[in-house]
């Protein structure tokens, strides 16, 4: 196995980044750097090409298709995306890897769902999600003509979160939280943004009396106001006394930025001291539910449609109603 990578995380194996240039990097001595240009996106399609070896027209297995998926689909998605793909197709590799596509019938996807269903419910819905997936490609690509066979597969229900975090459970977690996780609390909750969107915020994004934001999930883009509370809390965050500064808006004393995982760790350490039992993500929730004003939430939320930004808030704290108004009884 490869050492991990300590650097460029969000890269596909055999691409790397040398200053503003990404090159696709040979796996055998000696190595080769093959420039792939500056822009991520084409960098990444000229990987696949390079990556791209040649296979047996004939060998139509589960695996073979998967790597194919790998190298053409895969790679375009983000960072967090290829990861929580590869766990799932691992598990999907363990089942069906040997198996020609067109032998994955309907009651084998019903028989993976049953097992592991019994375990991980979510899981095995993003797993056959996942499958649908490639199977699809698999037919466009001429390995098979059949049906999909995760058609009409009923994955299990999801009922969603619907954790509001209430105001003293959040002050009793970000007092017993160190700095860098006390500005992502503040800048998650005060923006309503993604935590992956909060960690990826820089200083430079910060122009003109606005904080600039483009959603990894939507690439929807917009211009936070930055006034009042989240004006205290920026320039705290801009004028604190700090070994180095760095590019990220949230960072550590030595100015690198905070990462996933350190934002997981430092947060799950100052829940469990606080003894509140809440996730990171409830913030953005929290956030839209406490503005009250839907269209307001909307914006911040990046929602298309109202009717969604309504059932995300309501689902939380639950619908504002009135008693009954019972006829006043004689003494």
């Amino acid at each position: 196995m490869g050492r991990k990578r300590s650097k460029n995380h969000n890269l596909p194996q055999h691409m790397s980044m040398k200053g503003k240039s990404y090159y696709h990097v040979s796996s055998t001595p000696p190595r080769k750097w093959t420039p792939l240009g500056s822009d991520i996106n084409q960098a990444r399609l000229k990987w696949a090409e390079l990556e791209c070896e040649e296979i047996d027209p004939q060998d139509k297995t589960f695996s073979v298709i998967v790597e194919r998926y790998k190298r053409e689909v895969m790679c375009l998605k983000s960072y967090r995306t290829q990861k929580d793909n590869l766990q799932e197709i691992a598990r999907l590799v363990a089942v069906f890897g040997e198996a020609p596509i067109d032998a994955i019938m309907p009651e084998h996807v019903r028989r993976y769902m049953d097992i592991r269903g019994q375990t991980a419910k979510i899981r095995a819905n993003r797993e056959k999600a996942l499958l649908s997936h490639i199977y699809n490609k698999a037919r466009e690509w001429g390995y098979t003509h059949d049906a999909n066979p995760c058609a009409g597969v009923k994955g299990f229900r999801e009922t969603g979160r619907d954790r509001y975090v209430e105001e003293g459970e959040f002050n009793a977690v970000w007092a017993k939280a160190s700095s860098p996780v006390q500005d992502a609390m503040d800048i998650a909750y005060l923006t309503a943004q993604r935590p992956a969107d909060v960690l990826k915020m820089k200083r430079a994004d910060i122009r003109e009396g606005y904080l600039s934001v483009t959603q990894n999930k939507t690439g929807q883009k917009m211009r936070v106001e930055i006034v009042g509370e989240l004006k205290d809390v920026i320039d705290r965050i801009l004028n604190r006394a700090r070994q180095a500064t760095g590019l990220y808006l949230i960072q550590n004393d030595k100015g690198q930025p905070l990462s996933t995982d350190s934002l997981r760790g430092g947060f799950e350490r100052a829940r469990a001291a606080a003894g509140v039992n809440f996730q990171f993500r409830d913030l953005r929730a929290k956030a839209a539910t406490d503005l009250e004003d839907l269209h307001h939430a909307q914006k911040l939320l990046g929602h298309s449609n109202r009717e969604m930004t309504e059932h995300y808030t309501r689902k939380r704290k639950g619908e504002t109603v009135q008693p009954v108004k019972a006829k006043k009884r004689e003494l």
